[in-house]
This record gives C-alpha cells, structure tokens and sequence, in this order.
C-alpha cells in the first residue's frame, strides 16, 4: 500500500510550524464554530499559529483525517505532535494544560 501523496505536504507543514491548526476557514474567517473556538483559545493564549483551511483542498481535508486517524475538523498540532480536536483543546484550555 503507497502512502498517500498529500501527506508529504502535511509532514512539511508540520515541520515547518510550532503550531498548526487545519481548521474550516481561516484565522480570520472560521466557516465552522469548532474551527471559531480553538481560533480564539489560540488568539487567547497570544498563540502564533499557521491556519490551513482544509475547505480549499478535498485531497488536504481527507488525508489529514487519515493523517492523525482523527475523523473531525479542526485539528491542532503543536511541534509536530497531534493535540486534538476541538473538545480536547478546549478542555486542555480550561485545565491549564494548553
């Protein structure tokens, strides 16, 4: 079985950023409010991050659910490493943990 070519780009992202977040939208339009809430728990926190609006790329949008074998958007990485989704981070947040 071949790897699925989209997660070179996603592996490049990642290495690339301190904090990825593939979200629908962007930081400044979300298009979902999952995305809208971990948006402004990172602005928050006075977090940089890199959006990457899944909703522009189909092939980007399954291959990061396949990436973290996570089903939902949004997605928050933070030095390569999968954190979560929405709830997670939230949670994370409220616990200090984040």
């Amino acid at each position: 079985m071949s790897e699925n070519p989209v997660f070179a780009q996603i592996r490049s992202d990642l290495a690339d950023n301190d904090v990825v977040l593939y979200m629908k939208g962007t930081q400044v339009f979300p298009q979902c409010g999952f995305s809208a809430v971990v948006v402004n728990i990172l602005s928050n926190l006075d977090v940089t991050f890199k959006s990457i609006n899944i909703l522009e790329d189909e092939d980007l949008r399954q291959a990061v659910k396949e990436y973290a074998s996570w089903p939902t958007i949004p997605q928050l990485y933070v030095k390569g490493e999968f954190v979560g989704g929405c709830d997670i981070v939230k949670e994370m947040f409220i616990s200090g943990e984040l």
